[in-house]
């Protein structure tokens, strides 16, 4: 070990006599500064401008702008500049016959060096943890674990980077021709990953070899032993490659002894890396103060449930316009989507399954209108460049999976080995692939049975299949819309009360009601209600007679009319509802909307009053917004036409509160059974229509009370819980001035203290 040292003390002496390694460090030092301040500086106008920030130190410094991320994308330049002359200056200036004459072995002497560039690289790091510091000490509870974790990346990336241009270094005596090498290989590892992605037998190994997005989980501040190892094993490869190019040229060895000694080391590097891989063997550990990066706790109880084998098959159909996310090029980045849960299931498997079928994809229509879907399928795998006979015909595919129902969507099952299996969609939407709630009540529908909802028909009710505005598809059945109740955990049915309820009905809903219910249709009801059945129940204005007959037992009415103000950009009885403290304090949903000023808007609103001293505990969920003055109009029904005015004569008075929702909860005597009923004053609320639309200067979260109320109503069942501690680092000490006096006297200071030290270095030298 002495004599590696030395030769490393060697090495950084003739590197730091040198001006290039002096002006690296300067030209990375100014460029940290400007990236740095950017950054921060982006981050403290924000917060003068009274935006809300939170995950600073992230943010900062690992983001895709932060200070990390950016310098990560110049590293690769600066590394071939040093590295290059560390083997080849010994072969040019024939140095290295004293080398090979001297008692030191080919082992120590490129040790030796790389550990030169190791220091090195702990130089670079040392200038970045400067801004580390300034971070910790300007970021209010700053996450030093998380943004340390960041670094150890960028730290084992230079090391790799050096470990590559030393090899290149010992394979030429031309100091340029090193750099441009490392610069090819370095571009060779960037881009291997997506290189023969469609060929099964090297899909693994080229993947596995790309250096692409290997600091992406240590910026996030998580450390995975894949990447760690991944580092590692490269650094060894080329540090093993340099002692072979050194001993063959030493030692005179045969071509193809050479060779093979390559291929073996290659080989034992690629096992290895395989072995790291697999995600039975892999380590986690989540370094952010609030495990942003790791299964919330509800996930990671459903998934320690889920006992046995689960498989995962996605069925992707090439003339569906979602076809890419399954294509074989990408298999391997969609395998990554389900990473979280591998980390505490890593004997999930997953399949691909392709074929074609007709597809509701209006492009591929309008672009070959006299094609078939075989024909178009062949078009297709010729212009991707895959094998057509991957693509199982509809009518084999048929006898796998029927995916008529899904509409030949892409799709995925989930199935345990026991043999219960469910869906897993995609949505249409910008996220488009489920998130963590989506896959975590997906995997609970495999173990256990969840709440059934059913939609009370008959008497005019809403149409919870049909498309139409007023109507309900949406948020019941629709399967691209990820907020829908069976995309939430939700079983579902449709029901008329000529029978009594079905006992595995746990969710009633009852929305505006045209035709009053017959005496055995309330019977029925009762009896639901009796035994503690959950209930939704909306209604609308003119209706108030027909609904009150089933409210009124709750101690609940709808009164007379409907709710209007003066307003200009809105008709009259277009009203705004915002969730009251009571509300967010039973509902999380509502909490949040409180927390982002949002509310539900509701086009035609028939006020609710309620006793104190009815069998149910009331609270209110939404009241009106009355920023205007807002009265039920008892007059008025055309509000197109007509304009509103109120009446007294007519009983219509200014209100100081509307409730415009409302929750009631009751212990079941006997049972001891939590029974919990919503009633909203509008059903057009949650149409497909409100929950879709958008209006200027109005911040609606009508999807709110649909998740809300079902999560509620459910016993927070489903949806599942996914919230995460908000993280702490949500302030910066500085201002503008400061932000920019800081970044002149680092722009200034650092650089020139470097230079000051190059100086007396250099004069030192001359003086000797």
């Amino acid at each position: 070990m002495k004599m590696i040292y030395k030769i490393a003390r060697t090495e950084l002496q003739t590197l730091f006599y040198s001006p290039i390694a002096w002006l690296i460090l300067i030209v990375f030092t100014i460029q940290s500064v400007l990236k740095f301040s950017g950054s921060m500086g982006s981050v403290v106008n924000y917060q003068e401008l009274g935006y809300t920030l939170s995950n600073l130190s992230i943010s900062t410094f690992a983001d895709i702008r932060g200070l990390f991320a950016s310098m990560q994308q110049n590293l690769y330049l600066y590394i071939p500049l040093l590295t290059m002359g560390l083997m080849s200056r010994e072969f040019s200036s024939g140095s290295i016959k004293l080398l090979y004459s001297s008692p030191v072995t080919d082992n120590q002497i490129i040790l030796g060096k790389y550990l030169s560039m190791v220091f090195y690289s702990l130089i670079l790091c040392a200038i970045l943890l400067v801004f580390v510091i300034f971070g910790a000490f300007t970021i209010e509870n700053f996450d030093f674990p998380a943004v340390a974790t960041a670094l150890l990346g960028l730290f084992l990336l230079v090391c790799a980077y050096s470990a590559i241009g030393l090899f290149m270094s010992s394979i030429t005596s031309y100091q340029v021709v090193a750099a441009i090498g490392t610069f090819v290989i370095l571009f060779i590892l960037k881009r291997v990953g997506i290189m023969w992605q469609q060929i099964e037998l090297v899909r693994d190994i080229t993947y596995w070899l790309s250096m692409n997005g290997r600091t992406k989980e240590f910026m996030r501040g998580l450390i995975c032993s894949e990447d760690v190892l991944y580092f590692l094993i490269v650094i060894a490869l080329f540090i093993a490659f340099s002692i072979i190019r050194l001993r063959a040229n030493r030692q005179k060895t045969p071509l193809g002894t050479t060779i093979f000694r390559f291929v073996a080391v290659s080989l034992i590097a690629v096992s290895l890396g395989y072995v790291s891989s697999r995600p039975m063997l892999m380590v986690y550990h989540d370094s952010t103060k609030t495990d942003v990066n790791t299964l919330t706790q509800n996930s990671q109880d459903i998934v320690s449930k889920l006992k046995g084998g689960l498989t995962i098959n996605s069925y992707v159909n090439i003339l569906d316009e979602l076809f890419w996310i399954g294509m074989p090029h990408s298999e391997l980045q969609d395998r990554d989507r389900f990473r979280q849960y591998t980390r505490f299931k890593p004997e999930i498997k997953m399949n691909y399954i392709h074929y074609y079928d007709k597809a509701n994809n209006p492009s591929l229509d309008k672009r070959y209108p006299d094609l078939s879907d075989r024909q178009r399928m062949l078009k297709y795998a010729d212009n991707l460049r895959i094998d057509s006979t991957l693509f199982k015909t509809p009518e084999e595919i048929q006898k796998i999976e029927n995916l008529l129902p899904e509409e030949n969507r892409f799709v995925r099952t989930l199935v345990r080995e026991s043999g219960e299996k469910t869906f897993l969609r995609v949505f249409l939407d910008a996220q488009v692939h489920p998130s963590e709630a989506e896959i975590s009540v997906a995997m609970k529908r495999l173990i256990t049975k969840l709440p059934k909802v059913a939609f009370v028909t008959g008497h005019g009710e809403r149409d919870c299949n049909s498309l139409g505005d007023r109507d309900y598809r949406k948020f019941t059945v629709e399967k691209t819309f990820r907020y829908s109740l069976i995309n939430q955990g939700f079983d579902f049915e449709e029901i008329k009360l000529d029978e009594p309820v079905s006992e595995d009905v746990d969710i009633l809903v009852i929305a505006d009601v045209r035709k009053p219910f017959h005496e055995n249709h309330l019977k029925n009801l009762y009896d639901f209600i009796d035994r503690g059945g959950n209930l939704l129940i909306a209604g609308e204005p003119d209706r108030q007679e027909v609904m009150n007959k089933i409210v009124e037992p709750f101690g609940v009415k709808y009164l007379p009319g409907r709710v209007v103000k003066s307003q200009h950009n809105y008709q009259p009885d277009f009203v705004l509802a915002a969730p009251t403290k009571e509300g967010a304090e039973i509902m999380y949903k509502l909490d949040e909307m409180k927390e982002a000023d949002a509310v539900i808007t509701m086009p035609g609103l028939a006020a609710l009053s309620y006793a104190n001293d009815s069998l149910f505990n009331i609270k209110e969920l939404f009241t009106v917004d009355m920023s205007d003055p807002s009265w039920l109009e008892l007059e008025t029904t055309n509000f197109v036409d007509d304009s509103v005015s109120i009446n007294p004569q007519a009983g219509e008075e200014i209100q100081s509160n509307i409730a415009a929702a409302l929750a009631l909860e009751r212990t079941i005597p006997g049972s001891g059974k939590e029974q919990r009923i919503v009633v909203l004053g509008d059903a057009d609320c949650i149409s497909n229509a409100e929950i879709s639309i958008s209006r200027r200067n109005i911040h609606a979260a009508n999807y709110n009370i649909i998740l809300g109320s079902f999560f509620w109503m459910s016993n927070n069942e489903v949806p599942i819980d996914v919230r995460r501690e908000t993280p702490p680092d949500g302030k910066i000490f500085l201002n503008p001035d400061g932000m920019k006096f800081s970044k002149w006297a680092m722009m200034v200071c650092l650089p020139f203290a470097m230079l000051v030290i190059y100086l007396l270095m250099w004069i030192r030298r001359r003086s000797r």
